[in-house]
């Protein structure tokens, strides 16, 4: 039985992964994550007792650790969840960013490296390393125009900055030590398991409790929206029949202003939990969610327009994505209303939904 290990998988791409591969592969699943506050065993509380799950919390830039999940499991693909990923946190603080998606996706692809050095021919032909990036590494798109995965890099954050690089290492890998690598570059997720500081949820929640709904700038940044199964499908047809050395561009091709995401669901929200029927809005005499809805300033370096050219997957893998954004938002906000414990658990003593990502240069704290 083959056995892929899936770091980062408790957090919230990640933690969908590893269902998706249960239910679409054979694969003893190693899940290695660290823990911080965005991973969180609640979000795999259905597959954690699955016996062909095991689950390791370590830091996948300790090379010592590393090292020995390779020599315990054996395994035959790595795919690489593991990051920081909220770009205002990457503001107020990058030597996170750093540290764990630069240095490490450096162990992992050293530790790779080293392990397949013993291996057979077959063996090191078979083997997959998969890194799982971000569109924020092509910087941002004018009015028109679609990012491809020849768009040249231009990162405007360091949260971007940190994956660009981690991309450029793993390339560096494939080309230099012939790593069986690929790497997948994908538009803004949604879905369950997303942890609170990212627009959908964050919006979905503040609207049930009555607190505002912050739109930063004049909400016309857009963004490419792609439901989380989805990635997953996509990603899962790059390890098992992309290319090696190869990059492939995931997009839902749903481009959305975040004042359009905004309206759009707190006019779901008002089908599934009428105001009517929500205390927090009744109290403040409120008939609509989207009376909530307030503007605040921009944050620093924030990208106008991402949209994903997934072209490249579509015909060389058949990749096609089931949910479009009016489904898939549906589907995303009932998870939310009818998981209400699992918000609580991932959100009791580390994040209040404030608002992060303000700090400029000269700033103190």
């Amino acid at each position: 039985m083959a056995v892929m290990i899936v770091t980062g998988g408790a957090g919230f791409i990640g933690a969908n992964y590893v269902r998706y591969a249960l239910a679409n592969s054979d694969a003893r699943v190693v899940i290695i994550d660290k823990l911080t506050y965005a991973g969180n065993l609640a979000s795999l509380a259905d597959v954690i007792d699955d016996p062909r799950v095991a689950f390791i919390q370590a830091d996948i830039a300790d090379r010592a650790a590393m090292e020995d999940v390779f020599r315990a499991h054996a395994p035959g693909m790595v795919l690489n969840f593991a990051a920081e990923s909220h770009v205002d946190r990457s503001i107020d603080n990058p030597q996170p960013f750093i540290e764990t998606n630069i240095v490490g996706a450096f162990v992992l692809l050293e530790v790779s490296r080293q392990y397949l050095k013993d291996k057979s021919d077959a063996e090191r032909s078979a083997f997959r390393f998969l890194h799982v990036s971000t569109d924020e590494v092509y910087g941002s798109l004018g009015p028109s125009g679609l990012f491809s995965e020849t768009t040249p890099y231009a990162p405007n954050s360091p949260y971007a900055a940190s994956k660009a690089g981690a991309d450029h290492l793993v390339r560096a890998y494939h080309e230099t030590y012939a790593l069986p690598a690929l790497v997948t570059n994908c538009s803004n997720n949604y879905g369950p398991f997303q942890f609170p500081e990212k627009l959908i949820p964050l919006m979905a929640l503040n609207a049930l409790e009555g607190k505002p709904l912050p739109i930063y700038g004049d909400g016309g940044n857009i963004r490419d929206w792609l439901y989380v199964e989805d990635h997953c499908s996509g990603i899962h047809l790059a390890l098992t029949r992309g290319r090696t050395g190869e990059k492939y561009n995931i997009g839902g091709g749903n481009e959305r202003t975040n004042l359009q995401i905004v309206d759009r669901l707190c006019e779901v929200l008002e089908e599934l939990h009428p105001p009517s029927d929500n205390p927090a809005l009744v109290a403040q005499g409120k008939k609509h969610y989207s009376e909530l809805k307030t503007f605040v300033p921009d944050r620093p370096g924030h990208d106008r327009r991402y949209a994903i050219d997934a072209s490249k997957i579509r015909a060389e893998l058949d990749w096609q994505p089931a949910f479009n954004f009016e489904s898939g938002l549906r589907r995303t906000i009932e998870w939310y209303l009818s998981h209400s414990d699992w918000c609580a658990d991932v959100l009791a003593g580390k994040y209040r939904r404030e608002r992060l990502g303000l700090k400029t240069e000269g700033s103190n704290g």
